[in-house]
């Protein structure tokens, strides 16, 4: 077998190397933290402990600045990704974009925290504006559910339930049975940090920086960009209405 011919063969059995993701559709890349249910119970409180969150802000701060993003989304210990349409790294390859993001959200979080952490990611495509306002509208959906839910079994398990007691008693309960839940024990759910209940986003503002230019004796003005982190979204329309400022 010639050379060229035994490079190919290897090559073919490369099953995602060739899989691009289509030009001119918008990408969302979601980072997933791997095991983190136990990972977290050995490292951090529960239902939300600052400092892994805090830590998530740093990978999805990591993430955006590295993939030029327009948009990161943050809950729990998953992160999403808002990519313009014309990116083009790596000449778009899935198994490129999958990989090292990643590797990027693992090393950032594993440096920042002392611990090792693994991340694993995946992509969603869309080719309109309103399919990304309801991408993102339901993570931020999933983020409420899973902010109640968090809250309902870690108090229960701080009274004294075992895991088995706790998830069974939430078994079947709806939206209201567990806001009362958390009500009759002191908890307004409405009222906890809106980071808990929507998530954060994070995203690029332009600033302006005064300077000194020692040629012309003159003080000036220059534009810069920065990583906004906003722990106050909106919800529901108002989200959109957000959103869609930020993709124009």
């Amino acid at each position: 077998m010639k050379p060229q011919q035994f490079e190919d063969k290897m090559r073919s059995g490369e099953v995602f190397h060739g899989l691009r993701v289509p030009d001119g559709k918008w990408t969302v890349i979601r980072v997933d933290g791997r095991g983190f249910s136990r990972f977290t119970q050995l490292h951090f409180s529960k239902p939300f402990d600052p400092r892994f969150h805090d830590l998530m802000l740093v990978t999805a701060q990591a993430l955006l600045e590295e993939w030029e993003g327009l948009y990161c989304y943050v809950e729990s210990d998953e992160i999403s990704i808002l990519l313009p349409r014309a990116w083009a790294h790596f000449d778009r390859s899935v198994e490129k974009l999958v990989s090292l993001t990643a590797a990027t959200a693992s090393v950032t979080f594993s440096s920042a925290g002392g611990e090792r952490a693994y991340f694993d990611s995946r992509i969603w495509c869309c080719q309109n504006d309103e399919d990304v306002f309801d991408y993102f509208r339901w993570r931020q959906s999933d983020a409420t559910r899973c902010a109640l839910n968090g809250w309902c079994y870690w108090t229960l398990r701080q009274q004294g339930l075992s895991a088995r007691q706790a998830t069974a008693s939430l078994d079947r309960q709806t939206i209201a049975q567990k806001y009362a839940l958390l009500q009759e024990r002191g908890i307004d759910f409405d009222a906890l940090p809106s980071w808990q209940r929507r998530g954060v986003g994070l995203y690029w503002e332009n600033y302006e920086k005064l300077g000194f230019n020692p040629r012309t004796n003159a003080n000036t003005v220059a534009s810069r960009r920065r990583v906004c982190i906003n722990r106050e979204l909106p919800n529901s329309d108002d989200y959109v209405c957000f959103l869609s400022e930020l993709l124009r």
